[in-house]
């Protein structure tokens, strides 16, 4: 049987969306999906396609959604259609949308910078060297097993999550003397959820093809994939 995914992509440029994306096209091809992309997420309207979807990976960044379109794609994924995506591409999706935030789990809310005096006046502001850890959890679940704690030095997600989520890495923000925060906070960087019948999937690391690119955060991102899709839930 033909599994299908439907790639929505969009919202803010700085993420890449095209380039992102078409990095893990092939890869769903040689697992035997049939790919639909999309550059709307109107699509999620469409019942018919979103019934006969079992993976949608978005990537769409900030942006907004119709009532319509919200409604097609929990509706969707609660029937079994998996949802799947990284970084700001499924966590810092449609902000006004409280049904949305729900469904995933998790909102992007700052990512903390570097010291003012080391700040370039660039997207580099954000990068920091951060470690991922693998959870209790996360080295016995298939989409993190095998994999230990890593180093990215990138954008780190502070991320705003409920209890639903069942968190297979974290990473830490230290206290530093620029910021605010006067102890060490730990946010889920790699999170999945169960929703009716239906697997989301989110990975926080990702803010460019070069990141994803990484071997750790692209195994993740590939077994989390598969993982979420309907076929694998089955």
């Amino acid at each position: 049987m033909t599994r299908r995914a439907l790639v929505v992509r969009g919202g803010w440029d700085g993420h890449a969306p095209q380039a992102a994306t078409d990095l893990f096209v092939p890869f769903l091809r040689e697992q035997g999906f049939e790919v639909q992309v999309e550059e709307d997420n109107e699509v999620y309207a469409d019942p018919d396609l979103m019934a006969a979807t079992d993976l949608v990976l978005q990537c769409v960044t900030m942006s907004e959604i119709s009532g319509p379109a919200l409604t097609g794609l929990r509706a969707a994924v609660e029937a079994g259609t998996g949802l799947a995506g990284w970084h700001g591409g499924i966590a810092d999706s449609y902000r006004s949308s409280s049904d949305y935030l729900q469904l995933v789990g998790g909102q992007f809310a700052t990512h903390p910078g570097r010291a003012p005096e080391d700040r370039p006046g660039d997207a580099s502001d954000n990068y920091l060297r951060y470690t991922v850890n693998i959870t209790a959890e996360g080295r016995e679940h298939p989409v993190t097993a095998g994999i230990e704690d890593f180093e990215l030095d990138t954008e780190q997600y502070w991320v705003l999550h409920d209890d639903l989520v069942d968190v297979l890495a974290t990473t830490t923000h230290p206290v530093r003397p620029w910021h605010p925060w006067h102890r060490p906070v730990t946010s889920p960087a790699v999170w999945t959820r169960l929703w009716g019948a239906g697997r989301v999937f989110v990975a926080t690391p990702g803010h460019s093809p070069e990141v994803l690119d990484d071997p750790n955060v692209r195994t993740i991102v590939e077994r989390g994939l598969l993982w979420a899709s309907r076929t694998e839930s089955e």
